[in-house]
């Protein structure tokens, strides 16, 4: 699945068969490199952050979590990592010997971990994201 497709998906609670918030952005590690959380728009209380391991499916027309109570507030490491420094979407990428290689255009994950599985780029191209080192302010680095 893309971000770009994920994004403005409602997430359900498969107890009140409600809808607890829309997945309005994704927070990611990129030691795994993958998503550890999801932000979300329109919840019912303060809290938005929705943690990987709280989601109990990722379907094609909705993400379920067991419970309302599963959004909740971002913890210190979520929080630091929803920083906008940390964004993938719209970064430049270098490798590790300098080349820029291009622009995040979307990112290609697995619904089931989260984890990353390639970096599409605005040339058209893909990076396998296994090569993903870190992101910064400025740009995601990349093993050359």
């Amino acid at each position: 699945m893309l971000f770009s497709q994920a994004t403005g998906r409602k997430v359900v609670s498969t107890d009140t068969a409600t809808t607890v918030g829309i997945i309005t952005d994704f927070v990611i590690d990129p030691r795994l490199p993958g998503v550890i959380a999801l932000t979300l728009a329109k919840t019912a209380g303060r809290d938005h952050t929705l943690r990987w391991t709280n989601i109990t499916a990722f379907g094609a027309d909705a993400v379920t979590v067991p419970t309302s109570s599963s959004v909740e507030a971002p913890d210190t490491r979520v929080a630091e990592l929803a920083n906008k420094s940390h964004d993938l979407l719209h970064k430049r990428v270098l490798s590790t010997a300098g080349a820029a290689l291009g622009v995040v255009v979307d990112v290609e994950f697995d619904q089931a971990s989260g984890r990353f599985a390639a970096l599409l780029l605005d040339d058209g191209g893909a990076i396998d994201a296994t090569r993903l080192l870190g992101i910064g302010s400025y740009a995601a680095v990349v093993r050359a």
